[in-house]
């Protein structure tokens, strides 16, 4: 086999490799007698079948699988020879083949970058601490109290406050609204959670009445077909109920598998901690690799950035896609007006796709759709570069990363992922064992679960090293700050994190 590079342009190879007629006859007369040696054709024994036959009647498929794994082979070897690590699969291309001639083909890759030696000794980042205050612990005891409020039947009319149970239907014109009718509907009087004049026409009513109930949609309500129009709702109040004052005590510790009240409020504290721990580890993380995407400029393969982009794309298309469903789906109400109702290719170790940002949309609405097309195209383009940027720093983070874990020999441990596959399972009660047997049977998606937990063992060991100092922050000032996902686009600082794997 000769092997020629004739290209070395920046991460680019490509290579003209030539192998021997007589190397591949060799291994064609051979895979033929394998089969001979195995085969049962009628009028031979085993194992006796002439070449000629075999060749007859075997030897254009067997040709087919020694070029497949010749091609294979040798561009694996000549990989190897130049100690070449592609960042993705090589491009074979077939210069001149047929049977007794030389094999020559053309093989392009594109190979990883040489990552600069990471210091981050002198990384300065800063943490968020938040602690939760008393005050937060007694709304939140609160709330769950509110929950769990009793009620009981009131042999009285309804109050607002109380809960009436009715049987409802609702129609505008000839026209029935969906959603808004049902039966042993709870209505919460003076909630303030239907349209203007609802409530307020319920009032008074006792169990076994019937009210009609008429209301007129306003102008600017969000289901067109039904703005400014009026609907009548036919009520059958069944009971009335009276909400039993609040009762913060052991029993609602109890109400909710605990021993007693301060148990509760020590496991709503924790919750807390544990939440708020977690966006000032977001922001933690975030404020790193930003840390990280300023500090350490290399060249990345233009493959990997295409491949990138083209999931970010397909994702922000799909959310547009979703985004336009929703629209269609709001001009059908569902419920009574106004009614309160994780990657990385974990084989390779390179960067993949994350969600993205979908389109805000473009062009004003009262212009021409001909007039709007070239805005809308010039806004298109604009939106992919944005995101070609981004897939950018995704793929040069990633390669980093991965870099870093590489180098300190950081794994994650089957212990770990069986630990990420089990609360997966818990994430859909009922289908555990559907889930169980997903990721038994879908090594992909276990190396999609292997992906986050590698990138977070990575950052946590660069976190290590990094000057990190603390700061108190209150959970308003923490909740207040802006979202660190949002606006990706627009925020040149604020693209989604890239993931690596081990």
């Amino acid at each position: 086999m000769q092997i020629t590079e004739t290209n070395a342009e920046g991460l680019k190879r490509e290579f003209r490799v030539v192998v021997p007629a007589g190397e591949l006859e060799e291994k064609v007369t051979s895979r033929l007698g394998e089969i001979g040696r195995t085969i049962h054709l009628r009028g031979f024994r085993p194992g006796k079948v002439p070449m000629q036959i075999l060749r007859q009647r075997f030897g254009t498929s067997v040709l087919g699988e020694v070029l497949e794994n010749t091609l294979q082979g040798t561009s694996a070897e000549a990989i190897r020879e130049h100690n070449l690590r592609p960042a993705l699969p090589p491009k074979v291309d077939i210069v001149s083949f047929s049977e007794g001639t030389d094999l020559e083909y053309k093989m392009s890759l594109e190979v990883l970058p040489d990552i600069p030696e990471p210091s981050f000794a002198d990384l300065d980042i800063e943490r968020l601490v938040v602690e939760v205050p008393n005050e937060d612990v007694d709304r939140a005891i609160e709330r769950m109290a509110e929950q769990q409020r009793k009620t009981e039947i009131a042999e009285r009319p309804a109050e607002s406050g109380d809960i009436i149970v009715v049987d409802i239907e609702g129609r505008s014109g000839e026209r029935e609204i969906p959603g808004a009718g049902g039966v042993d509907r709870q209505i919460l009087l003076g909630a303030g959670g239907f349209l203007p004049g609802f409530e307020e026409q319920l009032t008074g009513a006792s169990a076994g009445e019937h009210r009609t109930v008429r209301v007129t949609f306003p102008e600017d309500y969000g289901v067109p077909d039904f703005a400014g129009k009026e609907a009548v709702f036919e009520v059958d109040v069944k009971e009335v109920r009276q909400r039993l004052p609040v009762v913060i005590d052991d029993e609602l510790g109890k109400a909710v598998g605990l021993e007693n009240l301060a148990e509760l409020r020590e496991e709503v504290r924790q919750q807390m901690q544990r939440d708020y721990g977690a966006a000032s580890r977001l922001r933690l993380k975030r404020s790193l690799l930003d840390k990280l995407a300023q500090s350490y400029d290399f060249a990345v393969p233009p493959g990997m950035v295409e491949l990138e982009f083209d999931n970010i794309w397909r994702q922000h298309e799909a959310e547009k896609e979703r985004a336009a469903q929703s629209t269609e789906a709001t001009a059908e109400p569902t419920s009574a007006p106004g009614e309160e109702a994780a990657s990385t290719d974990a084989s390779s170790g390179e960067p993949a796709a994350v969600a993205t940002k979908a389109d805000e949309g473009s062009g004003p609405g009262d212009t021409p759709a001909g007039d709007r097309q070239p805005d809308i195209k010039e806004g298109e383009q604009a939106l992919k570069a944005d995101y070609r940027r981004i897939a950018e720093r995704r793929v040069r983070l990633g390669l980093l990363l991965a870099e870093v874990g590489r180098s300190n020999n950081i794994t994650v441990t089957q212990d770990e992922l069986n630990q990420a596959i089990t609360r997966e399972a818990r994430r859909h009660p009922g289908y555990e064992r559907q889930v169980l047997d997903f990721y038994r049977q879908n090594p992909e998606a276990v190396a999609n679960l292997r992906a986050p937990i590698f990138e977070d063992k990575v950052v946590d060991f660069i976190i290590e090293l990094a000057k990190v100092e603390e700061r108190k922050i209150s959970p308003q000032d923490l909740l207040a700050l802006p979202d660190p996902d949002a606006n990706e686009p627009e925020d040149s600082g604020s693209e989604p994190e890239a993931t690596a794997s081990d």
